[in-house]
């Protein structure tokens, strides 16, 4: 009802408007004196408005011009108002020459022009007077003040948005962008102040409350850059994340959110040749061990959506199988999926399940990788990551697999660690055996990974949730971190690439040094580093590096079509003697657990078991 009171009250105003827009016509054409204009026009005068008014309100309520949210209107509102402008005096014109009515051609020109000045006039009129109604006019009194970091659409959008809702108590009052063309001008009446290089001082001299990252094609180093300027001062950063949630405008403003440590560590958006992939998992039975962790968990995520002839789990732990299976048969409906409960170490157990399944191809995440806890049971680790990996690899050639892929890591290089030295173990186990099999056996290397089981980021969260103190080892520490779809996205690929013996090595990025990640978060909390939340320093952990690395010193490096992937020069590993030397380390944990360090070494001479923690 309310809604049909205002349309009548605009189709009233509209009625006038154009009346009003048909004499300043013919005052325009008569240079604004009525006397000049000839009697045989003015005779005309009140059919001809009579005509004009109907025509007019039946073509701008054909046009649905009553239909729109005028406080939110802008140019597409025009230009419908230009339109049917257009169209109502064409009719007009097309009456005038069928009556042949005396009135000057050129007045339904002017027309065009005083109607939408007249009917757009009054509708932002009505905007104007609303904002001062409801007091947006002096909003900036009890409102954040705002700096936009980006001039662009995203910028635009954002700008638009805070003018239009005065709810939103938040103020633009300048934007900050590295296109120095930009600066000095101004998008939607807010300046452009300065580049995002001088963002901290921006924020002092401007007094701002609030930083919104508005640059969705930004690299992740750029907005670390912007982040770190901001973090100097007291204001609160927040982003708008990617380009896709561009696509409506109406909800820019709640995809806006605080800033994450995925977006400060996150790097440039993979590359994954779908060819590729789909060509070797499309229509073939996969299997991933280890598939409720969180590297298996997201692989198979992403193989169901390459549309495989089955996709099996295989996990030791219910509970992780059971969520993943959960959404895979909620997100993929048609997919067949089996989930099957075992342990890797049980051979016999391992042997029913390829013969039953016999998987084309098979990614093996299945291990134990906590670096503390595998250097105080080493003989789980062992049994887990060097013999486990061993019958999954031997059943996989058995039973004709395809494609071997096994999830390695950076710590397999100059292992300091059990954990380690056992991940590098099972590379030179796959190695070998791809020697006199069929079946394609590659390893592919990475470091850190975002949010992984584990991962020290969520261990900081705790810390922090607590109160602190955050504790890193050492201050000097430096870890290799990618996020987990990227990782599993470049697993998938480099399984494309596999002809066999290979280690792939992925590209890490620049390492990022653990006190810097553990001050970000304490930011990213609310809380100032070594004022509200301690940031203590315990040293290093047995078997713990200051740094990783991703290549051994015999290995050489070999670039891939993806500039993210590089292979590994294979090492020379013999089947016969690598199985000799395992049947031995079996024999030495049960006899002698203590002497496992060392026989290990004799195994992977690159180890060397680090004392204390140094």
């Amino acid at each position: 009802m309310k809604q049909k009171i205002r349309a009548n009250g605009l189709i009233a105003i509209d009625a006038i408007l154009v009346n009003i827009s048909l004499v300043i016509a013919y005052l325009l054409r008569f240079d604004l004196n009525y006397a000049n204009i000839p009697e045989r026009f003015t005779e005309h005068l009140l059919k001809l408005a009579l005509i004009a008014t109907i025509s007019k309100l039946i073509t701008f309520t054909w046009m649905k011009l009553y239909n729109s949210l005028w406080k939110y209107a802008g140019i597409y509102e025009v230009g419908m108002v230009v339109a049917a402008s257009f169209i109502s005096n064409s009719i007009m014109i097309c009456y005038v020459f069928l009556s042949q009515t005396s009135v000057p051609r050129s007045i339904f020109l002017i027309c065009i022009l005083t109607d939408t000045a007249l009917i757009t006039g009054i509708r932002f009129a009505y905007r104007v007077f609303r904002r001062i109604i409801k007091g947006e006019m002096i909003r900036f009194t009890n409102s954040k003040r705002v700096l936009i970091a980006g001039a662009g659409d995203a910028g635009a959008i954002i700008v638009r948005e805070m003018k239009s809702h005065p709810g939103l108590k938040s103020t633009p009052v300048g934007i900050v962008d590295d296109d120095t063309f930009k600066i000095g001008k101004k998008l939607n009446g807010v300046p452009v102040v300065g580049d995002t290089k001088d963002v901290s001082k921006i924020i002092e001299k401007l007094h701002i409350d609030e930083v919104i990252i508005a640059m969705p094609s930004a690299s992740h180093k750029k907005i670390n850059d912007i982040y770190t300027s901001c973090a100097q001062t007291d204001c609160k950063v927040k982003i708008l994340p990617s380009v896709s949630q561009l696509i409506d405008e109406s909800v820019v403003m709640q995809k806006i959110r605080d800033v994450n440590i995925e977006d400060l560590l996150g790097r440039e958006p993979v590359n994954l040749d779908i060819e590729d992939v789909c060509a070797y998992l499309k229509g073939q039975v996969v299997m991933v061990t280890g598939g409720g962790g969180s590297i298996g968990s997201e692989l198979c995520r992403q193989i169901a959506g390459f549309s495989p002839k089955r996709l099996i789990i295989l996990d030791n732990y219910e509970n992780n199988a059971y969520e993943i299976q959960n959404e895979l048969l909620y997100r993929y409906p048609d997919l067949k999926l089996d989930t099957v409960i075992a342990n890797i170490r049980e051979k016999q157990r391992l042997e029913s399940i390829f013969k039953r399944f016999k998987p084309d191809v098979v990614f093996h995440a299945a291990a134990h990788k906590h670096v503390p806890l595998m250097e105080s049971n080493p003989t789980e680790a062992i049994k887990n990551n060097v013999f486990g990996t061993m019958n999954v690899a031997e059943c996989s050639d058995k039973y004709g697999a395809k494609r071997f892929v096994l999830i390695s890591t950076d710590k397999a290089v100059n292992p300091t660690n059990i954990m380690g030295a056992t991940k590098r173990i099972a590379e030179m186990i796959i190695q070998s055996i791809n020697k006199t099999s069929k079946t394609e056996f590659v390893a592919v290397r990475f470091g850190n990974v975002l949010g992984s089981n584990g991962s020290v980021i969520p261990l900081f969260k705790k810390q922090i949730e607590m109160g602190g103190p955050v504790t890193v080892t050492h201050p000097e520490i430096t870890r290799f971190f990618m996020t987990i779809p990227e990782a599993v996205q470049l697993v998938l690929q480099a399984g494309a690439m596999a002809k066999g013996g290979e280690i792939f090595v992925l590209d890490m990025g620049e390492p990022v040094k653990i006190r810097d990640l553990a001050r970000n978060l304490i930011k990213l909390s609310g809380f100032e580093p070594d004022v509200d939340i301690k940031i203590e320093y315990t040293g290093l952990r047995p078997g713990e590096k200051l740094y990783e690395e991703l290549l051994l010193s015999e290995e050489g490096l070999k670039a891939t079509k993806n500039n993210k992937i590089y292979i590994a020069k294979p090492v020379h590993i013999d089947l016969a003697m690598l199985r000799r030397e395992l049947d031995c380390l079996k024999d030495i944990m049960v006899t002698n657990s203590e002497g496992i360090s060392e026989y290990i070494k004799l195994i992977v001479p690159t180890y060397k078991k680090a004392e204390n923690g140094n």
